[in-house]
């Protein structure tokens, strides 16, 4: 028994690290990985070993990623091998100038794995069937024959009463029935439909032009199918029925749309983990945040105690007690459900309309149990009548709690003169964003780089994902973040989302 032949899949990408990611998401799934580190070697290896799949980069020097795959496509050598654009480039141009160009898929920087094996099973799976589909144009003797046996669908030519005079070998697989088996017979005592039969019979005795994209149908043998059909006039009484099994693809639609849906999953479990760290970093200075009022409505309560003991009662000072005891409460309160709000998972209520100026108020409110601790100053500087983005609001806290707790982080050792972090909000164009600024040490030229990678931190015991679940967030969004350097010296980190429409 012949084995397959592995796949080979070249990977192609300037930045090492980009390719190290790649190499380590696919490595185990028994592809031959080879890797280009330009546009003039990617051609060349494609060349020489012809893979089943490219995974290219859209931004390179020299020869970009799009002039690649011109080339690549304009060769009768390489033309067939599918190729998927990598980039972090997300406007709709660059996506339609890539496929324009013959690419066949689009994955987004930062990489998902899941997302990334999906998507190369799924190509790799197309490509092995087109293949296989055209060795077997190849053999096929008549001409005819091969144009028929080409196509993936079922064609049947029909007399008016339905009564089949000829079908392609597709229609053969069909109805499980060879062509001399199926002269004569009407289509539906063969292959029996379980909706719409009468509106599909009507259509083809009248001559109508008429299309279902989804039947349910139900071979000889008693198989459960999911079809389109297509049915039109020719010459004179005969028809042309166009038949095509869709449940298979179906099936890995939905495959793909679970696998999507688990991964969606899993980034919102990762987020809400990474939220509920950040919770316990702070559980020190909530508790001291809480502890105060309490410790102030304790007494309170003894006063009004003893306020009750005496004879006559003094209602006014006992009132004033109590009120005191009510404010006391309340501020606990809220410092308790600010946390409450940060943590809670997803309610699926989704994206709503949101007022940045109200949601940075209140991280801010949050943050300052931080920075209370670490004696850094936090400052807000709302811009008026900014219009709402639509947005999930606990997300973007987490975004705004990251990125301050960051510069408080950056600030800690930093002269009081410094003025502590800065929030910012703001409208630029069609967006609204804010940003946090700091004054602290600033970013090596290394670390910018892979600011926003997986599992690069700077801080001790810290995971590394806190910037990468940030940018997640946000390109889930439609919107940017980024970072530049302070005048000053420190960092400013911005981050802005599309204007509500």
């Amino acid at each position: 028994m012949s084995r397959r032949p592995v796949d080979q899949v070249l990977l192609v990408d300037d930045n090492p690290t980009n390719l190290q990611v790649l190499y380590k998401t696919l490595e185990g799934a028994s592809y031959t990985l080879l890797a280009a580190r330009d546009g003039e070697q990617a051609l060349s290896i494609a060349k020489l070993a012809l893979p089943s799949l490219i995974l290219l980069d859209i931004m390179m020097p020299g020869i970009d990623g799009f002039e690649v795959c011109r080339r690549l496509k304009a060769d009768a050598q390489t033309r067939g091998i599918p190729v998927i654009f990598l980039s972090a480039l997300t406007d709709t141009e660059a996506i339609v100038k890539g496929f324009a160009l013959g690419a066949v898929d689009y994955i987004s920087k930062p990489f998902q794995g899941d997302e990334v094996r999906a998507r190369v099973r799924t190509q790799l799976r197309i490509h092995r069937l087109e293949m296989e589909l055209s060795r077997r144009n190849v053999e096929l003797e008549d001409e005819n024959q091969q144009i028929l046996g080409a196509v993936a669908e079922g064609i049947f030519s029909l007399h008016r009463d339905l009564r089949i005079r000829s079908l392609n070998p597709q229609a053969e697989k069909l109805v499980e029935r060879s062509l001399k088996d199926c002269v004569g017979e009407t289509l539906f005592s063969l292959l029996s439909l379980e909706q719409q039969e009468d509106e599909v019979i009507e259509a083809i005795s009248s001559g109508r032009v008429w299309r279902a994209e989804q039947l349910a149908a139900t071979s000889p043998s008693g198989k459960k199918l999911t079809v389109e059909l297509f049915c039109a006039p020719l010459e004179g009484d005969k028809r042309v029925v166009v038949i095509r099994d869709i449940t298979n693809w179906l099936e890995s639609q939905h495959a793909l749309q679970a696998a999507q849906d688990e991964l969606m999953h899993q980034r919102q479990h990762l987020a809400h983990m990474e939220r509920l760290s950040t919770g316990g970093e702070m559980a020190a200075g909530i508790a001291h945040e809480v502890n105060q009022p309490l410790t102030a409505v304790t007494n309170y309560v003894r006063v009004a105690q003893r306020f009750l003991e005496n004879t006559p009662l003094d209602k006014d000072k006992l009132t004033e007690v109590l009120e005191k005891i009510v404010v006391q409460s309340q501020r606990a309160s809220d410092v308790i459900q600010r946390l409450r709000g940060y943590i809670r998972k997803p309610t699926g209520e989704g994206r709503i309309p949101l007022d940045l100026n109200t949601v940075m108020q209140e991280v801010v409110m949050l943050a300052e149990v931080d920075a209370r601790i670490n004696g850094v100053d936090i400052s807000f500087e709302p811009t008026p009548d900014l219009p709402a983005t639509m947005a999930d609001d606990v997300q973007v806290q987490q975004i705004g709690l990251n990125l301050i707790r960051n510069g408080m982080e950056a600030m800690r050792d930093a002269p009081k003169d410094f003025g502590g972090v800065k929030v910012r909000t703001y409208r630029e164009g069609d967006d609204v964003g804010f940003t946090v600024e700091d004054r602290g040490c600033g970013l090596s030229a290394e670390m910018e780089e892979k600011l926003f990678a997986p599992f690069v931190t700077t801080k001790e015991g810290g995971m590394g994902v806190g910037l990468s679940i940030c940018q997640a967030i946000v390109q889930a969004h439609g919107g940017s973040i980024g970072y530049r350097p302070n005048p000053a010296g420190g960092a400013i980190f911005y981050c802005q989302f599309p204007i509500r429409s």
